[in-house]
């Protein structure tokens, strides 16, 4: 009897899986040629007739430096409107200031905080009083430690705010996240989760508001911006760096470090296409690859660079979660460098 019951188990399991080999070698490879004509395509459409964002209202929120400023250049280039939010009003003008020079017709500047729902809700308010109209919400405003325990995934009140207005014009959202969200690298467990939730929070969110809003969602690795150079904002709204901190002294000089320009480029390019996921650099896509194929050799590859590095380059104790010297804020405007 348990014989053949043990015969039964084993024949219902190679039935089972040669099922599963079946499905897959028949649904996989014409996914991946039709997804792959689709790109090409998309790509070429878009080369051969740009998206015109002449007029067209964009909200980027931490726009005084980092990518968020970048983003508004590119976006000024396209002839976009504008509306800058951040927390430092010298650096908001001096971006407005070249904006204004690069192209774009009309730019407004609100200084808010985006931990303040109050904030939110008046930026939003503003930029439809002033122009009548949202058709982008980038956000991308926030800061990081890979150490503080602080991390606040709970707001998510711009994007709420502005939804109504992207309904009526049929918007686009644009989120900033984390590699680290899917890497999930050593001492970096909090942030890393933070990036999660956000990814995880507007892919439902996508759904949702498919197909009057899109949504795209930026996977970023290391970009050459103040987090990497260990500069945060404070509470004062000021760049302060941190001795021997930030990601830059964790991974040295023997990782590739991309420039903040063509990062901001490529998203702007990847969000008038239609992307629905922008990763940049381009070589990170492998190591998602990487991530689901060999998870092991992904665990030894994060462990052997990042450990070692920041180890040589900041012998703190691990596992004491108060040793960063600010406190971190997180947002759905979640900051990805």
């Amino acid at each position: 009897m348990f014989e053949q019951y043990l015969r039964n188990k084993i024949a219902d399991a190679a039935i089972m899986h040669f099922m599963f080999i079946v499905a897959v070698s028949l649904i996989l490879p014409p996914f991946f040629i039709i997804k792959l004509i689709n790109t090409v395509v998309r790509r070429y459409r878009y080369s051969m007739d740009t998206i015109d964002m002449t007029g067209k209202v964009v909200l980027i929120t931490g726009a005084s430096s980092g990518i968020g400023e970048h983003l508004a250049y590119e976006y000024a280039k396209k002839g976009a409107c504008l509306v800058l939010v951040a927390r430092r009003e010298s650096r908001l003008r001096e971006v407005a200031d070249r904006a204004r020079k690069l192209g774009s017709s009309d730019v407004l500047l609100v200084c808010a905080d985006v931990s303040d729902i109050n904030d939110c809700k008046r930026f939003v308010d503003e930029t439809i009083n002033h122009f009548g109209r949202l058709d982008h919400l980038v956000n991308n405003a926030g800061i990081g430690s890979t150490y503080s325990y602080s991390t606040d995934v709970t707001k998510y009140a711009p994007v709420m705010f502005a939804i109504p207005h992207l309904k009526k014009s049929k918007g686009r959202i644009v989120v900033n996240s984390s590699s680290a969200a899917v890497l999930q690298p050593p001492q970096a467990g909090f942030y890393g989760a933070s990036k999660a939730a956000l990814v995880s929070y507007y892919e439902s969110l996508r759904l949702e508001l498919a197909p009057t809003i899109t949504v795209s969602i930026v996977t970023l690795g290391y970009i050459d911006t103040e987090m990497i150079k260990g500069k945060h904002e404070s509470k004062e709204a000021t760049a302060e760096p941190e001795a021997n901190s930030g990601l830059g002294a964790a991974i040295g000089k023997d990782f590739p470090v991309m420039s903040v320009e063509p990062c901001a480029k490529a998203i702007v390019n990847g969000t008038c296409r239609g992307d629905t996921y922008i990763t940049e650099p381009q070589f990170i896509r492998v190591l998602f690859l990487l991530k689901y194929l060999c998870p092991e050799l992904m665990d030894w590859f994060l462990h052997k660079l990042l450990l070692k590095k920041e180890t040589e380059a900041s012998p703190r104790p691990r596992g004491n979660f108060h040793e960063s010297s600010h406190v971190s804020t997180f947002t759905n405007e979640g900051k990805l460098d």
